[in-house]
């Protein structure tokens, strides 16, 4: 098994969300919602695959990111990609 499939999915497009977003883990917690002091540790918790978000969190954090909670599960990346893209023009 590849490294890239031991990261759960969700975990991998937080990433890469908050990475195309150019903006810090503490920022997109913050943002989101989660108390400043534990903005930062969570958020690499998600994305390492550590803690997984629950439901709410995870839109939350959609939001803040400008996508759909199905881009965090596509496990396709052209499918990932084509939801985002879909989303955008709503």
């Amino acid at each position: 098994m590849s490294a890239k499939r031991d990261i759960p999915v969700y975990s991998r497009r937080l990433r890469q969300a908050r990475e195309a977003m150019g903006i810090s883990q503490r920022t997109l917690g913050i943002e989101a919602g989660i108390d400043e002091f534990v903005a930062s540790s969570r958020i690499n918790r998600y994305e390492t695959g550590v803690h997984q978000p629950n439901y709410q969190t995870l839109k939350l954090l959609a939001e803040v990111l400008h996508l759909p909670t199905a881009y965090f599960y596509a496990e396709d990346d052209q499918l990932a990609l084509l939801i985002a893209e879909f989303d955008s023009k709503q």
